[in-house]
């Protein structure tokens, strides 16, 4: 019995104390191809640790846009300042439910929204979200928030990431960092929206083919679901108005599943919902970069005709 508690004693003293430093030491000294287990990248695709720099600066916004790269490029917020309209724009690369909830409660009451347009989408749905946790991690600072994101998810890479993302925290390891306002055809816009220079989408390569279907009976879309149900009451109890918006996506990408209305019916018995691929009619090629971001024109037309609607 001495033995197995000598034992575990030592087990714990090296996760709790020895396992960390070892962690943090590996993640600033060894080099990239060695640290594949940890995926900290501040200032990476999207413009994260921008928007979330630029949100210190903002409060009592009439619209605060959360969900994943199609509203971080999809919802201009200059369009809606166009029509008197304040807003922010707190979407994140391949943002899922399960950190959209970490981001509402950490910024809500910051933001204080009159209205949220929360972007939802099949796939986002059913993704495990770890992407996008490790996004978070590396650019904004992590509390217990980030410490339940990462349970939930039980990935290794996520954990070794939170692990390394509160070492730097702690020492304070990213306090010269800045990120380039412009990054390769991305601008940011102050107010979290991210512009990508006009170009037209002429790629029609895609890895799927027709009939496949989005898997709702899954773990990962019941988890999501239940995330999206927790930002409900969350929102609710803050008086705040929700609207679910699914952004328009090539018709050729989106024809290619066979159960979009299930989704639909589902978001539907959550809220006000609005599935933009049947509301609008866009050109696959002119209105689009690639097979599921609209260009700067579709981003116009999509933002216009949101905005008649929640003006109604």
């Amino acid at each position: 019995m001495k033995r197995f508690i000598k034992t575990i004693m030592i087990f714990a003293f090296f996760t709790v104390i020895v396992y960390p430093v070892l962690l943090a030491f590996w993640g600033d000294y060894a080099p990239y191809y060695l640290t594949k287990t940890i995926n900290y990248k501040i200032g990476s695709y999207g413009h994260l640790y921008s928007r979330l720099q630029n949100i210190k600066e903002v409060k009592d916004v009439d619209i605060l846009f959360v969900g994943s790269s199609h509203a971080y490029r999809g919802f201009d917020t200059r369009i809606f300042q166009e029509h008197g309209l304040s807003s922010f724009n707190l979407g994140s690369s391949a943002q899922t439910p399960l950190q959209t909830i970490v981001l509402l409660k950490r910024y809500l009451n910051k933001l204080n929204p009159k209205m949220v347009v929360y972007e939802v989408n099949a796939e986002g749905f059913s993704s495990d979200g770890v992407e996008s946790s490790m996004d978070i991690i590396a650019n904004d600072r992590n509390d217990f928030g980030s410490i339940k994101m990462a349970f939930q998810q039980r990935h290794l890479m996520v954990y070794n990431t939170l692990i390394y993302g509160f070492y730097r925290d702690i020492f304070n390891k990213n306090k010269d960092f800045k990120e380039n306002i412009v990054k390769g055809g991305d601008t940011y816009i102050r107010g979290g929206h991210v512009e990508k220079a006009l170009q037209y989408n002429d790629r029609f390569e895609y890895t799927v083919t027709n009939g496949q279907k989005w898997d709702f009976n899954g773990k990962v879309f019941k988890r999501q679901l239940a995330a999206l149900e927790d930002a409900f009451v969350l929102l609710e109890k803050q008086g705040v108005k929700i609207v679910l918006v699914q952004a328009p996506i090539t018709q050729m990408f989106y024809r290619c599943y066979s159960n979009n209305h299930e989704f639909d019916n589902k978001m539907k018995n959550v809220g006000t919902y609005y599935n933009f691929n049947d509301l609008i009619s866009l050109d696959d090629k002119r209105h689009y970069y690639d097979w599921h971001h609209l260009n700067t024109v579709g981003v116009r037309i999509f933002n216009e005709k949101l905005i008649d609607l929640i003006s109604e």
